[in-house]
């Protein structure tokens, strides 16, 4: 397998599961949440999920 070819299979498999995205707010790559396409990563969405509706329960 040619390294190009690699590549494109690391971008596909990177792509698939998401993991391309970044925070919407801050630009962080990791812990993102991208559940209903929030694209925030978890700090950013705490700071700002009341703002946008979401209730905390205990």
């Amino acid at each position: 397998m040619s390294e190009s070819e690699s590549d494109a299979t690391g971008e596909q498999a990177a792509k698939r599961t998401g993991s391309r995205e970044a925070c919407q707010r801050c630009g962080r790559e990791q812990g993102l949440v991208g559940k209903y396409d929030i694209w925030l990563c978890r700090q950013c969405f705490r700071e700002i999920a009341r703002d946008m509706g979401f209730e905390k329960y205990s």
